[in-house]
């Protein structure tokens, strides 16, 4: 009796197919991650820029600190220029100088605004800034809230 031997054909091809499918979901997995690095590269660089900001504007409260209580109730968006490098100027015009400058810094990072306040320990130096992407515009500081902008917060004592 004569048996026919029969020959697998096609069977590479599957496992090629597999192997190549198996690759596609690691290459995806990383670029997933890659993805995810970057955006968190991102909110750690305005993070950074917002302490930065903030301990600036603290520094040039401590500088005129005979205005200190000036200082309350400033806010970026209602901003007005004052140019106390080539002009000589007081304590009082020094304070709108400093806001109008601080403005400049806040408004680089994305929906960047700045506000101070003050409660029973001294100001609070608010660095304000979209971390999301989402367009917030909120500055109730609350990161429960999507429409809030993500926050800094300083608190200076006189």
């Amino acid at each position: 009796m004569l048996i026919k031997k029969q020959i697998q054909q096609g069977v590479t091809l599957i496992e090629a197919m597999i192997a190549l499918l198996v690759i596609s979901v690691g290459l995806l997995g990383i670029a997933s991650l890659q993805i995810t690095a970057m955006s968190q590269n991102s909110s750690s660089l305005n993070h950074s820029q917002a302490v930065w900001m903030a301990y600036n504007m603290s520094d040039r409260i401590r500088a005129n600190i005979s205005e200190f209580t000036t200082y309350d109730g400033a806010d970026t968006a209602s901003s007005a220029p004052q140019d106390c490098i080539t002009n000589n100027c007081s304590n009082a015009q020094m304070v709108t100088a400093d806001i109008a400058d601080w403005a400049t810094m806040v408004g680089n990072l994305p929906a960047g605004r700045g506000i101070i306040g003050s409660n029973a320990d001294g100001l609070l130096i608010n660095v304000m800034w979209d971390d999301d992407g989402t367009g917030a515009t909120g500055t109730g500081c609350d990161p429960t809230n999507s429409g809030d902008l993500t926050c800094y917060t300083l608190v200076v004592a006189q």
